[in-house]
């Protein structure tokens, strides 16, 4: 549909897809025609509109080889299975941000399961509120790594580390990093709220969307092969099956369904976990170094033992926060670059779950959600901040199903499990190099996702070419540089004696979709702005700026239970 073009009414409930670039005559014409220089002849295939049929690729609002959007369910067999896949997939982040961290606190065993349960309880939580009050997209709400460098910072405060006993450095550590959560939560819930995130939101467009949404996945490629080396002999295979099940035998019907495609995650971590067993009761990693038997192991994560068998964690079970401006400030940089990934993956997911472009009032939705998610974050200890998972966002591509309800049931799982602690434990169990092979596909889909928004901008234009290549260069080549400083001196570029400037700077410019996020938009918002309306791609993406102008922006992100009756769009954003 492009501009001038009526709302079409369609039916409720399906994966109705919908050209972008249809006139109202239904006629399909060229987005970008090459206009000739002054004075000169064109030549004869400019001088006329290409003939639909001579269009093969035409821009399209929605992916449509999806089998199940953003509204449609698959059979309540198929979606709890799937939604079991969803929550094996997000237990690599639960378990690998408190097994880097819990030690350098000064906890043990039982301190890293009790927080893995703490964190698998609020992500199903926060996944919940997300889905069902936020954007509604099939998004889920799990850790975040971008956290770490001011939670690290906390850690290495001297008034915690001067503390001699271990147990009690580690819950005084855990209430200072609750008390910054709680504190720094209030960007979050201010820009959403307030509908800023959404004003902001209408600066964004096609072109400037492409680099966020693509090095949200892109940029996440250290998870990837790099882990996968660390431990070959699981990793490897783990690759090789994932992409033979979702890809080559994906057309392979068991039970009249594609269940090789659909649960290809699935099937390829239980194969290749019981390989890895096997490979550890053998005895195969004795004299393996640490990191090895972190990645390789089955058994070494000492969750199942550590963990009782019933535990419901609970707000302010470490005792009550402590607050420091110092530990707020530097904390605040991590929940912006949350924001901003956040924002890049819910593009993502629309785009994968076959829904339109969420518009304004539902991405200041969303941000509002997030913020409650991170002072719930602070109200129970999970040591991090939340985010969208970036690994669930792909795995709606590898199913090629983006159904809503399929993540709400993973939620309930995250739920179930973590209290029920010993089952939990044991699926986390499965070593971290299966998960790093699954990311090399997912991060690749979310990182493609961002890529196809290029359709709807002008590619012949110089312009665009320079602001997306800027954009991804140095969204790749700033945070290599802080990450590689970092690991050569034991702290980023910025070291002053300013501890909260510092991570502020580090964690900002240490994020490829924060960087990538803010030279596209500096850039496409600052450089020939009269070509911007033009070649931005900004008015394929106009008529979702306002509810109810597209039907199926109503259909996708209305509120359930009718709220949308107190809860007006008009008024959200």
């Amino acid at each position: 549909m492009a501009r001038g073009s009526t709302p079409t009414v369609v039916p409720a409930g399906s994966c109705h897809i919908m050209s972008a670039n249809i006139d109202d005559d239904g006629a399909a014409s060229l987005s970008h025609r090459m206009e000739p220089p002054t004075g000169e002849q064109p030549p004869m295939e400019m001088t006329t509109d290409m003939k639909p049929e001579e269009m093969t690729h035409r821009p399209l609002d929605q992916l449509k080889q999806m089998d199940y959007c953003l509204d449609s369910n698959p059979s309540w067999g198929a979606a709890i299975v799937l939604g079991f896949q969803n929550f094996i997939l997000c237990l690599g982040t639960s378990v690998m941000i408190p097994t880097i961290l819990v030690p350098l606190m000064g906890g043990n065993a039982h301190d890293k399961a009790k927080v893995v349960q703490t964190m698998l309880l609020v992500t199903g939580i926060n996944t919940t509120l997300q889905t069902l009050f936020g954007t509604r997209l099939p998004t889920i709400i799990g850790g975040s790594y971008a956290f770490i460098i001011p939670v690290m910072s906390i850690i290495s405060d001297p008034s915690l580390m001067q503390i001699t006993d271990d147990h009690i450095r580690f819950i005084m550590t855990m209430r200072a990093i609750q008390g910054a959560l709680i504190i720094s939560s209030c960007i979050q819930i201010i820009l959403g709220y307030s509908k800023l995130w959404g004003i902001c939101s209408r600066f964004f467009s096609p072109l400037g969307m492409v680099p966020v949404v693509a090095l949200a996945g892109l940029g996440l490629f250290e998870r990837g092969f790099p882990v996968i080396g660390t431990c070959v002999e699981v990793g490897l295979p783990m690759l090789i099956l994932l992409v033979a099940l979702s890809q080559y035998l994906k057309h392979v019907q068991m039970w009249h369904s594609r269940i090789l495609e659909r649960f290809s995650v699935l099937i390829s971590i239980a194969v290749v976990w019981a390989y890895a067993h096997i490979l550890t009761v053998s005895g195969a990693y004795k004299h393996a170094s640490q990191l090895t038997e972190l990645n390789c192991r089955t058994d070494h994560a000492n969750l199942i033992t550590a963990v009782p068998w019933i535990s419901v964690p609970y707000p302010l079970q470490w005792g009550a926060p402590t607050f420091s401006a110092d530990h707020s400030f530097g904390m605040m940089a991590a929940v912006v670059v949350s924001l901003i990934e956040s924002t890049g993956a819910f593009q993502a997911a629309a785009r994968l779950a076959s829904a339109t472009p969420p518009p304004p009032f539902v991405l200041s939705r969303g941000i509002g959600w997030q913020g409650i998610a991170l002072l719930l974050n602070g109200l129970f200890g999970t040591l991090s901040g939340s985010t969208v998972s970036v690994e669930n966002v792909g795995l709606l591509g590898a199913t090629r199903i983006g159904s809503r309800i399929v993540v709400q049931i993973s939620a309930g799982f995250m739920i179930f499990f973590a209290i029920l602690g010993r089952f939990g434990a044991l699926f986390a169990s499965i070593p971290f190099t299966l998960f790093a092979a699954t990311y090399c596909v997912l991060f690749g889909y979310v990182g493609a996702a961002g890529l196809s928004f290029m359709q709807f901008t002008n590619m012949n234009s110089m312009r665009n070419l320079f602001i997306i290549g800027t954009s991804l260069f140095l969204g790749f080549s700033i945070p290599e540089y802080f990450s590689g400083f970092t690991m050569s001196n034991g702290h980023g570029p910025a070291h002053t004696g300013a501890g909260w400037f510092n991570d502020l700077v580090n964690t900002i410019f240490s994020s490829p979709p924060t960087v990538g996020f803010i030279i596209s938009l500096v850039l496409d918002n600052t450089l020939e702005v009269t070509k911007k309306a033009e070649d931005s791609g900004m008015y394929w993406w106009a008529r979702f700026r306002t509810f109810g102008v597209d039907s199926r922006t109503v259909e996708f992100y209305s509120l359930p239970f009718n709220l949308n009756r107190f809860f007006p769009p008009s008024q959200a954003g």
